[in-house]
């Protein structure tokens, strides 16, 4: 049941996240499903890198969201279609 949940938070994580940074990203369903969950982690890896989490808490749903964000702007600059330059 707990793996139901992860995956319906990181949907809706992801969803949050690339509603709050317009542009057309690379990926379906599953890349919205999947950084969601990565935002999750990196939005805990950061909060405790400056302070506001302690070992052993993981992040809430903003903080989720901002990883999630900073993970959208890496892949569409690693995956987005380069443009021809004449």
């Amino acid at each position: 049941m707990q793996l139901l949940w992860t995956l319906i938070i990181g949907l809706i994580v992801g969803a949050v996240a690339k509603l709050l940074m317009p542009g057309k990203d690379p990926g379906g369903f599953i890349v919205t499903i999947l950084l969601g969950i990565a935002g999750s982690f990196v939005g805990t890896f950061v909060g405790r890198a400056i302070g506001l989490y302690r070992d052993g808490s993981s992040a809430g749903f903003i903080m989720s969201v901002i990883g999630a964000m900073i993970l959208l702007l890496i892949y569409r600059l690693l995956f987005a279609p380069k443009k021809p330059t004449v």
